[in-house]
């Protein structure tokens, strides 16, 4: 089964110099995952890894790493169901971004688990049906 890798992970992976052993064992299922060809990511986790990269050297180099992972296809529902993502959570006194819902509602529709070390999808995941890992 594929995973579809949150934002956390990766800057975890890709940007943090010295490790916890607990950290390391998350960039080392990180890597399981690559290995085996699980991983999917979607253009707005692209776009915030790649945002705030100060150096232009740094910026093409991760670009060049994460072309290896084709962005899943996002369409008009997707965006539909974010916002119901949205609403029920709202409801629930629960505030996200629309990046997070957006990744709920494809991870929902493709029933993809997310590999997340924010907190806040396990807010989410009391009202919506996710799997996290």
């Amino acid at each position: 089964m594929n995973v579809l890798i949150d934002t956390s992970v990766w800057s975890m992976a890709l940007r943090r110099q010295s490790l916890t052993d607990a950290e390391q064992k998350i960039v080392d299922a990180l890597k399981e995952l690559i290995r085996d060809a699980r991983v999917v990511i979607m253009g707005p986790i692209r776009q915030e890894l790649l945002s705030g990269v100060k150096e232009q050297e740094q910026f093409e180099e991760l670009k060049l790493k994460l072309s290896v992972f084709k962005d899943l296809q996002i369409l008009e529902e997707d965006y539909i169901e974010a916002a119901r993502c949205y609403n029920i959570c709202r409801e629930n006194g629960i505030q996200g971004t629309h990046i997070d819902f957006l990744i709920c509602s494809i991870a929902v529709r493709m029933s993809l688990p997310i590999f997340t070390l924010d907190k806040d999808f396990k807010s989410y995941a009391k009202h919506l049906p996710l799997k996290l890992i």
